[in-house]
């Protein structure tokens, strides 16, 4: 009877587990039906467009990662230890003083991938998160680490927002909306732009782009180019909408922001037809062995700053969320080593921190203490 008593209290406790999951997704998949078009656009003209949905020039494996209860159940009960920090990150707060203070070419991380560049005496912000989840819904799902270093409400004028793709550690739905007032443009890959629109951004402000098709405000020319990833906001819009990377040229200087990606011959193309780049803002966190497909692990990281022929990498997609199975300071440790023995230029600046495209500081292991 003892063994029968324990195989159904572990019986019990899986079963209990199982709930736990399932009534979860299922209140998220709620949540998410309000974040996705319902009648989504198509693209015909697009060459990554096939079958109805957008498609890596090399296709996926499939991620489904609902099929893997055990992953499941490890990535959101039961991490293991040192995913999220044990004391407060550091953070240099900003004042709108400081910013229209700030000289030229000038980029501040904010978090995770998102950065504010001052070009022009004008600010241009990357993939806006600024809320406490990454997550459709604020009561579940991935917790900020530290605070946004400003407020929506504190940011000077926007001149652009410029969008990678349409995750939720990329574009916050609350954070697009409430940046809308004051931001003059948004510039996204295609099928986010109609994301957009849909939520009451006004169509006049929006500008979408294939990859390789480019568009310029302010004599600042933006170049949607290609990336290994995939889309999708709910169970029934995988990869309707696309995925890009973002070349940023200025007569002055040329800068890579690589949003999200897996390691692929792409980094070689774009370097060659753009680069050398002054600076490359370049994914380094949130990977594992069973999605590098789609997120790059530090040493790939380091092979795509060398195919695009940068000067300075500066390593974004880390420090904020937990997104893995890999220690919060993983990406910060082992970029940095690489960077010391390959002898790159490494920009690693608090959340916060000012940092120049032209004269980048390497920073402090700020991680550390």
């Amino acid at each position: 009877m003892a063994n029968i008593k324990v195989t159904a209290g572990f019986a019990g406790r899986r079963m209990k587990r199982w709930l736990v999951i399932v009534l979860s997704g299922v209140a998220l998949v709620t949540a998410c039906s309000s974040y996705v078009i319902k009648d989504a656009p198509t693209f015909p003209a697009s060459a990554q467009f096939k079958d109805g949905r957008f498609q890596n020039p090399v296709p996926r494996p499939p991620i489904h990662f609902w099929d893997d209860p055990k992953l499941v159940w490890t990535f959101f009960f039961d991490k293991p230890a040192g995913t999220v920090p044990d004391k407060a990150v550091p953070v240099r707060e900003l004042t709108r003083a400081e910013l229209l203070a700030a000289p030229d070419n000038s980029v501040f991380r904010l978090g995770h991938s998102t950065l504010l560049l001052k070009i022009h005496n004008k600010f241009w912000l990357t993939d806006p998160v600024f809320y406490d989840r990454a997550s459709p819904v604020q009561w579940f799902g991935p917790t900020r680490f530290h605070a946004p270093p400003i407020s929506i409400e504190e940011l000077p004028p926007i001149e652009a927002v410029i969008l990678s793709h349409n995750h939720y550690d990329h574009l916050d739905n609350s954070a697009v909306l409430e940046l809308a007032e004051k931001t003059k443009h948004f510039i996204a890959p295609l099928g986010v732009g109609d994301l957009l629109i849909s939520w009451g951004i006004d169509a006049t402000k929006v500008r979408q782009l294939d990859w390789w098709e480019s568009t310029e405000i302010d004599s600042i020319r933006f170049v949607s180019t290609p990336a290994q990833h995939f889309s999708g906001r709910g169970v029934t819009d995988e990869d309707k909408t696309l995925w890009t990377s973002w070349v940023i040229l200025e007569a002055g200087f040329r800068l890579f922001f690589s949003g999200d990606s897996g390691y692929f011959d792409g980094f070689k193309a774009i370097g060659a037809s753009y680069g050398p780049f002054d600076m490359a803002f370049l994914e380094t966190g949130a990977y594992d062995a069973r999605w590098a497909y789609v997120h790059m692990r530090p040493e790939e990281t380091l092979q795509a700053f060398l195919d695009l022929r940068g000067k300075s990498l500066f390593p974004i997609h880390n420090g904020t969320f937990d997104l893995a199975m890999h220690r919060w300071d993983d990406p910060f440790e082992r970029i940095m080593q690489l960077a010391e023995a390959h002898q790159i230029s490494l920009s690693t600046p608090l959340m916060g921190e000012r940092v120049g495209f032209l004269a980048p500081r390497t920073g402090s292991a700020w991680w550390r203490n």
